[in-house]
């Protein structure tokens, strides 16, 4: 029976993913992500139902667009198995609860946000307001309205705690080192977890991210990267292990 509901996650995954996909390439541009219809984005033509079927349509087709022929940007397929994977592996994870929601919570802002920072450099505000709400919503029907509001505490102190970190990196660095989607970002971060495991979050971001800025640094002779998946990625694989400051002490002394 799990393997029916993972079956089942993997392909409302895929079709999810598509639409974040979609969301995240509106709202930097400010365009309607709702009523628009979909369209090639090289010949303009509009597009039916049977041209967007999640993953197949892009396989079927070819890789190319139905109408002109030309090569479809793969980014929507990759983020619609991405979500679905994630969608699948949050049930396996914890079943049919509130950590479920959480964790379908948390994929989703990340696709959203790493279409939209990977491509424009932008965090948008709308999509870090819905899910602050989403998330605090989840909280207080799971743990009680007072929990909510010490998550909300938690949200700001990461929000200060990540605000000094700029003011630092830019006396530093004598130039903006954060965008401020970055440190919006922290706030939702604390309706989730402690500002403890907000800071590991962090690090472990900037260890991520170290390789890939070194890479680009080498090929494109630029030092710019969106900070925002990183910290996604970090964030959601914290959340997935359940880690508490017991366990991350005890690892870090075992280190």
């Amino acid at each position: 029976m799990n393997i029916i509901y993972m079956i089942i996650f993997f392909i409302l995954g895929t079709c999810m993913g598509s639409f974040y996909t979609v969301v995240g390439e509106s709202l930097p541009e400010k365009k309607p992500f709702l009523t628009r219809r979909s369209e090639c984005p090289s010949c303009k033509h509009i597009l039916h139902l049977w041209d967007m079927v999640p993953i197949l349509s892009y396989l079927f087709l070819g890789k190319k667009c139905r109408y002109c022929k030309k090569k479809i940007d793969g980014l929507s397929t990759y983020m619609e198995f991405f979500t679905g994977i994630l969608f699948a592996l949050s049930f396996y994870r914890f079943g049919m609860s509130y950590n479920l929601w959480i964790s379908f919570g948390i994929i989703s802002l990340l696709i959203i946000l790493s279409v939209s920072d990977i491509k424009y450099y932008i965090i948008p505000d709308e999509v870090l307001i819905f899910f602050s709400g989403y998330f605090i919503i989840i909280n207080a029907l799971s743990e009680g309205v007072m929990i909510a509001l010490l998550h909300i505490v938690y949200g700001l102190i990461l929000f200060g705690f990540m605000y000094a970190i700029l003011l630092l990196g830019n006396f530093i660095f004598k130039k903006e080192t954060l965008g401020g989607g970055d440190i919006k970002l922290m706030f939702v971060f604390g309706q989730v977890i402690n500002p403890f495991l907000g800071i590991i979050v962090i690090f472990c971001a900037s260890f991520l991210a170290l390789p890939i800025s070194l890479i680009i640094l080498w090929k494109k002779k630029q030092n710019l990267i969106p900070f925002g998946p990183f910290l996604m990625v970090s964030f959601l694989l914290i959340f997935f292990l359940q880690l508490d400051m017991t366990s991350i002490i005890e690892w870090i002394k075992s280190i």
